[in-house]
């Protein structure tokens, strides 16, 4: 069995043939791609009547009553920075904040009857804190009421008022 060698020429002419052949393979054809639907828009907004922000209303004949609509409005407003559960042994401050709310629930004025004046930073923040909750609920049945609450403040910035407190360790 003894083949002839072939020529350089036949065996480039073949390798051209097989890469023709290749190439011929990889041309480009148009499929058809099948169209997605465009998504659909989505339904239009429809804007509810928003209801102005009304200050709730106390029906509070008294100002230890009021006291604890105040503190619900309070907690209610500053829910992130509550102590939920007892309060540990030792507090960082703690203070006794009167405070004066007219018949629209606007605080008209704070007095400090027990400040904790080794914490100047907590009074700064009570007083805020006071202030940013106004309207208070509006004490329709007293005209406007002047009440007390005990602040407990823990190290961490959270609080409790007296009037809701859980208690303590």
């Amino acid at each position: 069995m003894n083949q002839k060698p072939k020529s350089s020429k036949t065996l480039l002419a073949r390798t051209f043939a097989s890469m023709a052949a290749i190439l011929a393979g990889c041309t480009s054809s148009t499929v058809p791609v099948p169209k997605t639907p465009a998504p659909a828009a989505p339904p239009p907004v429809t804007r509810q009547p928003v209801a102005p922000n009304l200050p709730t209303v106390s029906g509070a004949t008294n100002p230890r009553a009021y006291r604890r609509d105040a503190a619900k409005h309070i907690y209610n407003k500053n829910a992130e920075r509550i102590f939920h559960g007892q309060l540990p042994p030792l507090l960082y401050a703690i203070g006794v904040l009167e405070v004066e709310v007219d018949a629209k629930g606007r605080v008209t004025a704070t007095h400090w009857l027990r400040p904790p004046k080794h914490a100047p930073e907590v009074i700064a923040e009570i007083e805020r804190t006071v202030r940013l909750a106004a309207p208070f609920p509006t004490p329709v049945r007293m005209g406007r009421v002047t009440y007390t609450d005990t602040w407990l403040w823990d190290k961490s910035g959270q609080f409790q008022l007296d009037t809701l407190t859980e208690g303590q360790l």
